[in-house]
């Protein structure tokens, strides 16, 4: 009954994507780069979530809201067009700030939204976490109903960083730096919270398998519903 799909279409989603724009998201042991190929696995998340809210927080060692909760995916794709490394300070990673800001967003949106089902964070980085507070976001995570993901971008061969000035990027002793996808700390922080990592590199791409899980949140919810409402509570409504 048209009742019923308007109960579906309401139990709408918010998602926010967390996108790790420090330096070495420029390496190209994934082509064309990392952050390039991050940029198009975004493109086919936010088409395959047309009708959710979706949000973009850019970080490095701090975090910045790119583009707010929107329902607008033309807006979304221009905003994903723009992502590069010098959109931030290039002082290392920290996931803390980009949770921590994430967190406020999706919840200032509830409180008002009584329409929103379920709120999802996507952690997209390297994994090269250097953070200390991560663990404070998480627990506040972990005690909301918000799903946790996290992709890692990158390859366990790595490779080097190539700065804007065309050079590679150098330790304090001369040293090419070789920057390698470190899944632990991305494992860590989805499990911590009861989530899910998934994994862009050399050998796989799992986003079609990540796609498949938020997907999987709204069928939950919905079936939740229809087993416990009549046609009539629907109607009412």
């Amino acid at each position: 009954s048209s009742a019923a799909s308007d109960v579906y279409k309401r139990q709408g989603k918010d998602i926010m994507i967390l996108v790790d724009l420090s330096e070495s998201m420029n390496a190209d042991d994934i082509k064309p780069t990392r952050l390039e190929k991050v940029k198009f696995e975004m493109k086919k998340i936010i088409d395959q979530f047309s009708s959710d809210r979706i949000g973009i927080i850019m970080f490095s060692s701090e975090a910045y809201v790119q583009c707010p909760l929107t329902y607008d995916k033309n807006a979304l794709n221009l905003f994903i067009e723009t992502l590069n490394t010098s959109l931030v300070p290039n002082s290392g990673t920290d996931f803390g700030p980009a949770l921590e800001l994430s967190l406020s967003k999706l919840e200032d949106e509830t409180s008002n939204n009584k329409e929103i089902n379920s709120k999802v964070i996507i952690l997209i980085s390297d994994g090269e976490d250097f953070g200390e507070d991560t663990e404070s976001s998480l627990e506040q995570i972990k005690s909301s109903s918000i799903k946790l993901f996290s992709v890692g971008i990158g390859s366990t061969k790595g490779s080097k960083i190539l700065l804007r000035n065309g050079k590679f990027k150098k330790d304090n002793e001369g040293n090419d730096v070789v920057t390698k996808l470190n899944s632990n700390s991305l494992e860590e922080t989805a499990s911590y919270t009861g989530g899910k990592y998934f994994e862009i590199s050399d050998k796989i791409n799992e986003t079609d398998i990540l796609i498949t899980q938020i997907s999987s949140i709204e069928a939950v919810s919905y079936t939740h519903l229809r087993a416990h409402e009549t046609e009539a509570d629907l109607v009412c409504r």
